[in-house]
């Protein structure tokens, strides 16, 4: 079942919420209610003492994990450490990976999926500052 519900959409832009994090619990992956065609983008929160119930890994597609709230251990191969609320983890391809909360409260975290290296022109290399009326 979807947790995730599309808001507003045009030609160029969809907006959608998986709504308010501090209780958003489970996962959730939102690339088909966003239209996304570049990464993956999903939503996870882990109870207390609570792990991914597989490691995984991606032939393709690294990795970036954003933690939001809560703290617990992150493991790559035989590699573990910590993470915690503001922590930011990227895993390359070809490699396990899995996470744990080990907090008292729940571990919320964004997983952002995309082809590695696939990454051209970014922030001001790929945007152009243009002339529009200010509606806001």
């Amino acid at each position: 079942m979807s947790n995730i519900k599309v808001i507003n959409s045009g030609n160029k832009f969809t907006h959608a919420s998986v709504g308010k994090l501090h209780t958003f619990e489970g996962k959730q992956f939102v690339k088909d209610a966003s239209g996304a065609t570049s990464c993956e983008i999903s939503f996870g929160t882990l109870p207390s003492g609570a792990s991914v119930p597989f490691f995984h890994s991606h032939k393709e597609n690294e990795e970036n994990y954003i933690i939001l709230s809560g703290a617990g251990r992150f493991q790559v191969n035989e590699t573990v450490f910590d993470v915690a609320e503001g922590s930011v983890v990227r895993v390359a391809t070809n490699c396990d990976r899995n996470l744990k909360c080990t907090s008292s409260e729940p571990m919320t975290y964004i997983c952002i999926q995309a082809k590695e290296g696939s990454l051209g022109g970014y922030t001001m290399t790929d945007a152009e500052i243009t002339e529009r009326e200010n509606l806001l």
